[in-house]
């Protein structure tokens, strides 16, 4: 990792507001040096973003400071997106995604499109709190090859069961792949999804080797 995708990480990280103020520039900084925007995305912002995310999980930080962060997040992903959608990037499949319902979380769901939509998959983007319906609806009108499921609460990860059953029920043979940060690899065997994925670069991953395209 360069300084600078460490200072990127260690600001977001500290939930200092005066230091996570200055991502942005140091975002910019990264991109100036010439870095793969990929890279500022997975080894910057997603590391400091999962280690607030440990952090909030077991009480050290709170919605406040976890809120600072998303702000620095977002305005950082809006300087990334149109480096990492720019270009000749063939099609490689249709992904749809959404924070499920009951839910209102979305900055990893946010994250993985970007990364997703850098790799080449075209991303149909739901949002938060998508009933359940809606994701077998959109997948039917657009021919989506895969669904990927986001949820932040324990409250809610049980909406990826019903999600998953009603794909069943349908006939739908759409891949499935789950998200967020109480969800576990044990978890997304236990109810049926075809993949787990950790963090925005381990998504990518998935999805190739699940629609074959290594």
């Amino acid at each position: 990792m360069t300084d600078v995708l460490k200072e990127i990480v260690d600001k977001l990280d500290s939930c200092d507001p005066q230091k996570i103020s200055e991502v942005l520039v140091d975002v910019k900084k990264a991109i100036a040096h010439g870095l793969d925007p990929n890279r500022i995305l997975e080894d910057g912002l997603l590391k400091g973003l999962i280690r607030v995310g440990e952090k909030f999980k077991v009480g050290e930080v709170f919605i406040p400071e976890v809120l600072v962060v998303a702000r620095a997040v977002h305005g950082s992903m809006d300087i990334m997106r149109p480096l990492i959608a720019q270009g000749d990037i063939k099609h490689r499949g249709r992904i749809v995604l959404g924070t499920v319902e009951g839910d209102l979380h979305d900055i990893g769901k946010k994250l993985v499109g970007i990364m997703l939509e850098g790799a080449g998959y075209e991303i149909i983007d739901l949002g938060v709190n998508v009933p359940t319906k809606r994701f077998v609806e959109t997948v039917k009108e657009n021919k989506a090859e895969v669904v990927g499921l986001s949820a932040l609460l324990t409250t809610t990860m049980n909406e990826m069961k019903t999600v998953i059953e009603l794909f069943k029920s349908e006939g739908l043979n759409t891949k499935i792949i789950v998200g967020g940060a109480p969800i576990t690899r044990e978890f997304a065997e236990t109810i049926g999804a075809d993949a787990y994925a950790a963090n925005a670069g381990e998504a990518i991953e998935k999805v190739t080797e699940l629609l074959g395209n290594m």
